[in-house]
């Protein structure tokens, strides 16, 4: 070959390698480029369609590509804001099991997969849908109980809370692992508490002489309750839940579809709030439903400006053995909230003190609409304190139970110390009315400072061994 050909052969070949360049950028950028198949849907079926599918809370389904294309914007938005997954926690007060939010790679993806034109890629490399047992987040229950009837909801008026009792027939002592609260009607339930009624004793036990402080006889010894609160934020304002009945001259009428509470509601068993209501316990942890109770459904409805029903369920999943540890629920409370007019914000604080050694699972604050952010801290005996958990944007549509990713150890003595802000201004557009002030009530237009605890409650400590003893 000349050296002239030679020549020409190396610069026909550059100009080939060099045009490949381009194409070869571009194949790579396409490559590197998130799709919904391989990058997107996995993120979206690992975290956001448990409520965004059909029957869900979501309110459209985030299944499929074509579920999610038209909505890219706004999905982009709400993740660039951290707004969802919805999670309100500041993750520097503490970790928790449940935290919803995503990492920080997978909002990269997410942001960088729509400003790119939201592709939909390979079908071959979408992964297998997440399967769901249809109706429930928490798998198919091994029991149900449902209320016993269609309960009919008024268009307008405030309705006071209701309560259905529906027994569970169960033979022998259960161990609820997980419960899922499924509302009948979700625009009309505001909040549900289901609460075990245990049933009398077979025989009443027989009155015994009493001889306590009687010479030569020492007094019994009383029982220590496990925790204690102030008496002042235990009093509930009359005529709400929980507190003394109005005189006589001040109830309202019972009307034909009254459902008064009965006697006694026994311990809660689940609940439901917006955008909560369901409960996964830890391995080895669990709640008793005592053989024969009485399930009571505490039914908060609201009116929406036309006749409906309303037909609420429980859903149960069982241990088939006692667990290590038996969890219990209570509530700090402050039943005596005051907050002014057009207070913009307003503190109130609650304080528990507990009297045996505990431990600590969860926490759900609880407020109606004018509540705006908490904060909780712990004193132990000596003196020190930590904050476990601050939520400063309290939202009440999307109210959560947080649970520790280590459950917290708690000494006697220990101090739990919880304060609620509230804006009962007219800056806040969801207060129903800024003029007015607000005392603790059942309805949404009132307020609560509620907060449900998960704790148990440890082993006492093995007495000493006695010098000498075999």
């Amino acid at each position: 070959m000349t050296r002239r050909a030679l020549v020409v052969l190396a610069a026909v070949s550059a100009v080939l390698v060099g045009s490949s360049f381009p194409a070869v950028r571009a194949q790579s950028a396409a490559s590197d480029s998130p799709t919904y198949t391989r990058d997107v849907a996995p993120i979206l079926y690992k975290n956001c369609t448990g409520c965004h599918r059909p029957g869900e809370i979501g309110p459209m389904p985030l299944l499929t590509y074509a579920d999610v294309r038209p909505r890219v914007r706004a999905i982009s938005t709400r993740v660039s804001a951290g707004t969802m997954p919805p999670w309100h926690a500041d993750g520097a007060a503490g970790e928790f099991l449940n935290d919803r939010r995503l990492s920080e790679k997978d909002k990269a993806t997410i942001l960088k997969w729509v400003e790119n034109g939201a592709p939909e890629g390979d079908a071959k490399d979408l992964p297998p849908a997440p399967k769901y047992t249809e109706g429930w987040s928490i798998g198919q229950p091994d029991a149900v109980v449902k209320m016993g009837e269609d309960y009919p909801i008024p268009a307008t008026g405030t309705i006071a809370y209701q309560y259905f009792e529906v027994p569970t027939n169960f033979t022998e002592d259960r161990w609820v692992t997980a419960y899922e609260v499924r509302p009948g009607n979700r625009a009309v339930v505001h909040h549900v508490i289901v609460y075990a009624k245990t049933p009398p004793p077979a025989a009443p036990p027989q009155p015994q002489p009493r001889v306590d402080g009687q010479p030569g006889q020492p007094a019994r010894p009383r029982p220590v309750p496990v925790l204690s609160m102030p008496e002042e934020q235990t009093k509930i304002p009359a005529g709400q839940t929980g507190g003394e009945p109005l005189p006589e001259d001040q109830r309202k009428p019972a009307g034909p579809n009254d459902r008064p509470a009965p006697r006694g509601l026994g311990n809660s068993i689940g609940g439901y709030v917006p955008g909560n209501g369901a409960r996964l316990y830890q391995p080895g942890t669990a709640m008793r439903l005592q053989a024969g109770a009485t399930l009571v459904f505490q039914m908060h409805y609201t009116s929406i400006g036309k006749p409906t029903t309303d037909r609420t369920s429980i859903g149960f999943i069982f241990s088939k053995e006692p667990p290590k540890t038996t969890l219990v629920g209570t509530a700090l409370i402050n039943g005596s909230l005051h907050i002014p007019a057009g207070a913009k914000d307003h503190r109130v604080d609650a304080e528990m003190t507990f009297n045996r050694d505990v431990t600590l699972w969860a926490m759900l604050p609880h407020t109606h609409v004018r509540g705006k952010r908490w904060s909780y801290e712990v004193v132990y005996p000596d003196g020190r304190t930590q904050t476990i958990l601050s939520v400063p944007k309290y939202d009440f549509d999307w109210q959560t139970d947080y649970e520790f990713k280590q459950p917290l150890k708690l000494p006697k003595g220990t101090k739990l110390h919880a304060v609620a802000w509230y804006d009962n201004s007219p800056a806040n557009k969801s207060n129903p009315d800024p003029t007015k002030e607000v005392w603790w009530g059942d309805q949404t237009f009132e307020e609560m400072m509620f907060t449900g605890l998960t704790f148990s409650v440890d082993p006492a400590p093995a007495p000493p061994a006695v010098a000498g003893a075999h």
